[in-house]
């Protein structure tokens, strides 16, 4: 990862300082797939990097048949995960909106992520993209012990892709979102699940932020003293311990973690720790995301008044 200085906008784009992913998006866009697979094939060891670029990807394809001209003519594994990563993307936006399609999109992208998973069976992409459907059908397997509330969800699942990849970030969120009260659950069952993840990982890893997820998940305005919560000395340690032992790792990632440092200086500021939030601000550089701003208000007012609050540059008027 290489920090780029903030030089006076803010970069929304999702690849970041992924430079290949960024020119890929563009290939995409035109109806090209030749460099999506070179940039995807790259990344078979590099399961977090897979994850991000084949999301990204599909956010640019689900709108064309590029994937489906792409499977078509060239069969590989990575024609098969963006085939299952863009229908499932159709299938969430069909349901979501009750589309009269959306059943029988869901059944396209449970039979893509079928066919991703045997392409390449030591892969874990094809189930997070699976797991990411499971909000639809509310999968009940019961909880493992050591959950306060035991919140029934999509278990077995997530146990399949944790014996791929133990750590990985998108399967983590992805199981998270299910308890989301937006998604049906609750906020007890969310913050339990988080809490439970997150004291799994290691110290230094990203997945210790998935309690701030859930926390802004829960932000509720009209309650009283909501903005203050992050004061409190648990919020605010859990921030702390994450800046002392998660950042400094950023800087050997192969692209900027946007996500992860938004959630991270949101929490900091919050917690009126405006020192730490500084410098986890100068390590996203000019790259910025639309959460967890948009809980609160307009992204770019949001952030840009927590810009302010730590001494540091913001956009001028346009």
């Amino acid at each position: 990862m290489a920090t780029e200085l903030f030089e006076g906008h803010y970069v929304w784009h999702p690849a970041a300082d992924d430079r290949v992913l960024a020119s890929v998006c563009v290939d995409v866009r035109a109806g090209r797939y030749r460099y999506a697979h070179e940039a995807l094939a790259e990344t078979r060891s590099d399961f977090a990097l897979r994850a991000h670029r084949s999301l990204v990807l599909a956010s640019e394809a689900a709108g064309t048949d590029l994937v489906e001209r792409w499977l078509a003519e060239e069969p590989t594994p990575e024609a098969a995960l963006m085939w299952a990563r863009v229908a499932v993307q159709r299938a969430l936006r069909a349901a979501d909106a009750r589309d009269d399609r959306a059943e029988a999109l869901e059944r396209i992208a449970l039979a893509a992520c079928d066919r991703a998973a045997e392409a390449d069976p030591a892969d874990p992409t094809p189930w997070v993209a699976r797991l990411a459907m499971a909000r639809l059908h509310r999968l009940r397997d019961p909880a493992p012990q050591g959950l306060l509330t035991a919140p029934p969800g999509p278990w077995r699942l997530f146990a399949h892709i944790l014996s791929l990849d133990p750590w990985h970030r998108e399967a983590h969120h992805r199981f998270l979102s299910f308890f989301f009260t937006r998604h049906g659950g609750s906020v007890t069952a969310a913050w339990d699940v988080a809490a439970f993840l997150s004291q799994r990982a290691p110290a230094d890893s990203a997945l210790r932020l998935l309690p701030l997820v859930a926390l802004v998940e829960s932000y509720n305005p009209t309650q009283l003293l909501a903005d203050q919560v992050w004061e409190q000395p648990q919020w605010r340690a859990t921030a702390l311990a994450i800046y002392q032992n998660w950042l400094p790792t950023v800087a050997g990632y192969r692209f900027t973690p946007v996500l992860d440092l938004a959630y991270l200086a949101h929490a900091l500021v919050m917690g009126r720790r405006e020192f730490e939030a500084r410098a986890v601000f100068t390590a996203m550089g000019p790259y910025a995301s639309r959460m967890p701003w948009s809980a609160f208000g307009d992204p770019v007012e949001q952030l840009s008044r927590a810009r302010r609050a730590c001494g540091l540059p913001v956009p001028g008027p346009a």
